[in-house]
């Protein structure tokens, strides 16, 4: 018996989620001694099976590369997955916008009861969520067959990407569902790192006032810091920035190794995306703001004076 990480990719680059999935994937091959194994799904993805395969602790990659999963239908995948569900205990992916959308109907498909957002792996059986935004942690049992699990990358740091000498096998590719398809996707181009995944995030919630305060006043820290720009819900509703910003239970799940939260009070929501990071630092005029209570270092001041003198000192 083995296990199954689906690999999440843009058919030339393994994302970094996948060797976080990979990591909790280790966790349960120590407890099971078994193989950990990698599934690439998509479209002229020889590259990204490469890459996987040279990623620390997978056995095995399983490639089925078809025009019909170039991009990454939850539908056409589900099927892939069920289809060589066979020989597997647990089935894992990154609890992404991809992983949420896909497992699911594996599960469905398996008749196995999902197990979302995983931050610990008790034993082979027993898993730990959090669950209420983040304010308590369930311990779950699962009896079913097959474990479909996503997993919330924070929760495990990511495997090396090197290390691995993994055998490639070619799969046979699934019928074309055909009962959904991607009209256009529009890609937020930037030359900083990719909120997910990036050591350094600045960002910023309503107390900047505007958009265009947003960028004047926290985009030279952020270039400063090499860091990403997040955002609070507050301040994506109010029009300041797109949702691609946002971090919080409704948007991104981050843990950087620095997080600074700029105008930013710290509604549970926010702090359910952020509170795992290594080391926050909160600016706010608001001596009372709940972000303080969070925070590792706290400045009570006005942000319009405050950020200025800190990008003038760096």
């Amino acid at each position: 018996m083995s296990i199954l990480v689906i690999a999440e990719h843009d058919n030339n680059t393994l994302k970094v989620a996948t060797r976080n999935a990979v990591a909790a994937a280790g966790k349960l091959s120590a407890a099971l001694g078994a193989e950990v194994h990698v599934l690439v799904a998509g479209a002229g993805c020889a590259g990204v099976a490469q890459q996987a395969a040279s990623v620390a602790g997978v056995a095995k990659v399983k490639v089925a590369d078809a025009a019909h999963y170039g991009d990454q239908t939850a539908e056409n995948l589900a099927a892939l997955i069920h289809a060589n569900a066979h020989g597997y205990t647990h089935i894992l992916a990154a609890a992404t916008s991809n992983g949420k959308s896909t497992l699911p109907r594996v599960a469905a498909l398996l008749d196995s009861a999902q197990i979302s957002d995983i931050i610990e792996v008790v034993d082979a059986d027993t898993f730990v969520r959090p669950i209420y935004a983040g304010n308590a942690l369930a311990t779950v049992k699962s009896v079913d067959p097959v474990k479909v699990i996503t997993v919330r990358t924070t929760g495990f740091d990511a495997v090396a990407e090197s290390g691995g000498s993994a055998a490639i096998e070619a799969i046979q590719a699934g019928p074309d569902l055909a009962q959904a398809k991607l009209i256009s996707r529009e890609l937020t181009k930037s030359a900083r790192p990719e909120l997910a995944a990036a050591k350094i995030i600045v960002s910023g919630g309503r107390g900047l006032g505007s958009g265009e305060n947003y960028h004047q006043v926290l985009e030279p820290l952020a270039d400063k810091l090499g860091a990403a720009m997040g955002a609070s819900r507050a301040a994506v509703d109010a029009g300041f920035v797109s949702n691609d910003y946002q971090v919080g239970q409704t948007g991104k799940i981050v843990a950087p190794q620095l997080y600074i939260a700029i105008g930013i009070s710290g509604a549970i929501q926010h702090l359910a995306g952020m509170k795992d990071s290594k080391v926050i630092v909160a600016i706010n005029k608001d001596p009372d703001a709940p972000i303080f209570q969070v925070a590792d270092y706290g400045l009570v001041a006005d942000l319009f004076q405050a950020v200025p003198e800190l990008v003038a000192a760096l």
